[in-house]
């Protein structure tokens, strides 16, 4: 009886452990947002370089239930979204596509580094890249149904390059800075 005490007690405390890192990603992920470039139809943020962050140090697994409490918080009112907007709409207006490519984007990334892609500087650079790009994909094609898809791609991906690799190289900075700190 001891042994079915202490197991549940495990599965309890990683369980709070589990929900205590969506909430943490889910609001560094909102709070990313607010720090915006307007540009229109789609705003540059940190939010990306949040993503890259909670790609490679939460997992894939966990990476993801992070974007998805962030999308759903956000489709329930909270105002979670660039600049402070919110509400179900914005899941299928222009921006759409950015926004559920953070989804696959953490996934890549997480399941990146799950495989040990971050031992390795150079690894580690194309995990967040990779995962980086991915997040245009369905954003670039989402926005092309609204606006064409040569200014889609101008608009929603071009304008993006220059932010794109700062973020990516801060990602990289950030994460072996977190690791040197540790050991």
């Amino acid at each position: 009886m001891q042994m079915i005490g202490t197991i549940g007690a495990i599965r309890e405390v990683q369980g709070l452990r589990r929900v205590a890192l969506a909430l943490a990603g889910s609001l560094l992920l909102a709070v990313s947002a607010q720090i915006t470039v307007p540009m229109v139809p789609v705003p540059m943020t940190m939010q990306t370089l949040a993503l890259l962050l909670i790609g490679a140090s939460f997992g894939a697994r966990r990476a993801v239930e992070a974007s998805l409490l962030y999308l759903a918080e956000g489709a329930m009112g909270l105002p979670v979204f660039a600049g402070g907007a919110a509400g179900i709409h914005h899941l299928a207006g222009p921006t759409a596509g950015f926004l559920f490519g953070f989804v696959a984007a953490a996934w890549l990334i997480g399941a990146l580094f799950d495989r040990g892609w971050g031992r390795n500087v150079m690894l580690a650079a194309a995990a967040l890249m990779l995962g980086h790009l991915l997040l245009f994909v369905p954003g670039i094609f989402w926005l092309a149904k609204f606006i064409g898809p040569e200014a889609a791609f101008i608009k929603g991906f071009a304008l993006f390059i220059p932010g794109t690799l700062v973020k990516t190289v801060l990602a990289l900075a950030l994460l072996y800075a977190g690791a040197r700190a540790r050991r």
